[in-house]
């Protein structure tokens, strides 16, 4: 593979907290060596799984600085820069250089929506000034604004961009994305939402940034060596097992469920503690007892009971 070009599986990455503004620094290394150990081929941090927009600056930098110490060049780390300001984020790349990081991560800012030439204008002005490697990041539902395909036409003239991480949900999208390789055949085409994993690599797709891979790294290696090899019988099962998985971020009614059900279902794993970051709170007893008979289910479908699941 070449140089800066990101395929496979690389996880968005839990923030694991003890309390406000407090990381689980044993917790994150332990996350970080489940993962590794499972097989993934990067980690991506402080993206919407790593609650990024909502930790404190001093907080980010530290996650940064720690993840990169725990990696040690083993995998490639991508640090998200996504900020309301434009500053910050250059100041976090810079952070994310010095700390050892292989690239970074940007979508549109949120809050203020951005009109097409608006966005063309803030990436034509903020890549020259970034030290690492940049990969896109559609997320309209959580940003107010798509990367329009022209608008991808246009920034992929820029050889720093490197490809883009597209979690709209919208597989009609995603297929007009994996075109732009005639524009750029050296980009990488990453899906966010995992039960599209394996469709997404038949329509040209590299790989996923799918939250499940804190819990069950070796699973989504699995699907996507599966998807990329076209085992069309081991890609049925492997699917049904995602989408067994995935009924953890059906609890509760807001966007905070996917990360709730993640967290609540890493600490059952015993691989991290579940505080989230304000102005939003874990699972109760009454969501946490669901998680952990989703878990159970899933595990009776796998038939792949991790040795450190815990008693609950």
């Amino acid at each position: 593979m070449p140089a800066n070009r990101f395929h496979g599986i690389i996880p968005p990455l839990i923030t694991p907290l003890r309390d406000r503004d407090q990381l689980d620094i044993d917790g994150l290394e332990r996350l970080v060596e489940h993962m590794i150990e499972g097989g993934v081929h990067g980690l991506f941090a402080l993206g919407t799984t790593g609650e990024g927009p909502h930790l404190s600056y001093r907080l980010r930098e530290e996650l940064v600085r720690g993840l990169c110490k725990l990696v040690k060049g083993r995998i490639p780390v991508l640090v998200s820069i996504t900020d309301t300001a434009f500053e910050e984020s250059v100041q976090l790349a810079k952070v994310a250089a010095d700390a050892g990081a292989d690239a970074v991560v940007l979508s549109t800012p949120y809050y203020f929506p951005a009109g097409q030439t608006e966005l063309v204008q803030y990436v034509t002005h903020l890549v020259p000034e970034l030290p690492l490697p940049v990969m896109l990041y559609n997320m309209p539902s959580l940003t107010k604004v798509w990367f329009e395909i022209d608008t991808l036409k246009t920034l992929a003239d820029f050889e720093q961009i490197l490809g883009i991480k597209d979690s709209s949900d919208d597989l009609d999208y995603f297929t007009k994305v994996c075109a732009l390789r005639s524009h750029r055949s050296d980009w990488s085409f990453l899906i966010g939402p995992e039960d599209k994993l394996i469709e997404s690599i038949s329509l040209g797709g590299h790989g996923g940034v799918n939250g499940g891979a804190n819990l069950f790294p070796s699973l989504f290696v699995e699907a996507y060596e599966a998807a990329v090899s076209k085992d069309i019988q081991r890609c049925a099962n492997l699917q049904r097992k995602i989408e067994a998985l995935g009924e953890i971020y059906t609890i509760g009614h807001y966007a905070s469920r996917i990360i709730k059900g993640t967290k609540c279902a890493a600490s059952l794993l015993g691989l991290c503690d579940d505080p989230m970051a304000e102005p939003f709170n874990h699972f109760y007893p009454e969501d946490r007892a669901k998680v952990a008979a989703i878990l159970d289910k899933f595990y009776k479908i796998s038939n792949d009971i991790p040795q450190n699941k815990q008693s609950r």
